[in-house]
């Protein structure tokens, strides 16, 4: 395999042609008897979304109507019928890379439902495809099982990511983490990945780096902390703060480490729900930030301030992090950005 294509994957906050979401699929919901609540959580999402940029959202046929009545009068809003099994279109979605003329491609990744953990999925490993097929966009295909919310880049180089996930037998048991690598330095052009051991305690999707960490910038990264040591998560942002401290990025930079107090617990049928602020997602001139009402611990209000300050630039729109977190997931697992296009 040659070092790398003539593809470098943009940073998300980079301007957006548009933002691509899936419309959530009763038969798949952990909770189906929540199916008309989970409905209005996507549908604020997505009209939060739409305030800032157009939307594309996937929808079943047989979803259509419903999806149209929450979300189709807004103009922002485009109804795209493609059929999935499930809602976590970061994940199974394709992964929008830009050659050196401006001109986008798109990474399919394969899909295995988190290491085979969710029958089926074989409408969710063909999304991809037909996203790019409907966007007339190149197609390029990684043998590689991956989900976009184990990734993050910095645009200049620099890939972050957890053991966790990424070496998780359920995903790639035949490839190295040298293997593993270099497919990411081929397909989206990075020169130096900086492995976590872990992301959040409970998480179902092994680790996932969005809920845990995130570029803010070149050079500065905002991740999720915990002071209390009898929280299951000390130990393990402590270890990352760690890793963090001795690594430098793709520039040889010594990376600004942001700590962002984590949500307090919030458990449900005696599962942690797996609550971040990092989870947030970048839109033309703002971001989207899931926030869970917890008023007494004053942690929503320090996220907020946060993100503010390191981003001025940008408007704060929260939206609510308890509507959807029940099947497993926030915003940025939602959705997926399609960089600008060349002019």
């Amino acid at each position: 395999m040659e070092q790398h294509l003539t593809y470098i994957m943009p940073p998300e906050w980079e301007k957006h042609e548009r933002t691509l979401i899936s419309w959530p699929v009763k038969d798949s919901m952990v909770y189906p008897e929540d199916w008309e609540a989970v409905c209005k959580g996507y549908a604020d999402l997505i009209l939060a979304i739409a305030e800032f940029e157009p939307i594309t959202v996937l929808v079943n046929k047989e979803d259509h109507d419903a999806a149209a009545a929450y979300v189709g009068q807004d103009e922002n809003v485009t109804l795209l019928e493609v059929s999935h099994d499930d809602a976590w279109l970061r994940d199974n979605g394709p992964t929008f890379v830009r050659d050196e003329a401006g001109k986008l491609a798109g990474v399919n990744w394969r899909f295995n439902a988190w290491g085979e953990k969710y029958f089926p999925w074989d409408l969710d490993d063909a999304v991809a495809p037909a996203v790019l097929r409907h966007l007339g966009i190149k197609q390029l295909d990684a043998p590689l099982v991956l989900e976009g919310g184990s990734i993050h880049v910095d645009g200049e180089g620099t890939l972050i990511t957890t053991e966790e996930c990424l070496l998780n037998p359920n995903r790639n048991p035949d490839l190295s983490k040298e293997d593993i690598e270099a497919y990411l330095r081929h397909y989206l052009g990075i020169e130096k990945v900086i492995w976590l051991k872990r992301g959040v305690a409970g998480d179902e999707t092994d680790g996932h780096v969005d809920n845990i960490a995130c570029f803010a910038a070149p050079g500065k990264l905002l991740l999720q902390v915990t002071d209390d040591p009898e929280d299951e998560n000390f130990e393990i942002t402590q270890e990352n703060l760690r890793i963090l401290d001795e690594t430098k990025d793709a520039k040889g930079r010594q990376i600004e480490v942001i700590a962002v107090q984590q949500p307090p617990k919030i458990t449900w049928n005696d599962t942690r729900l797996t609550l971040s602020y990092i989870n947030f997602y970048f839109v033309n001139g703002g971001i989207i930030l899931p926030v869970f009402g917890n008023t007494a611990k004053g942690t929503d209000e320090r996220a907020i301030k946060l993100l503010q300050e390191q981003f001025p630039e940008r408007r704060i729109r929260t939206i609510d992090g308890l509507a959807i977190i029940k099947e497993g997931g926030n915003v940025h697992c939602t959705t997926q950005q399609m960089p600008a296009m060349e002019e």
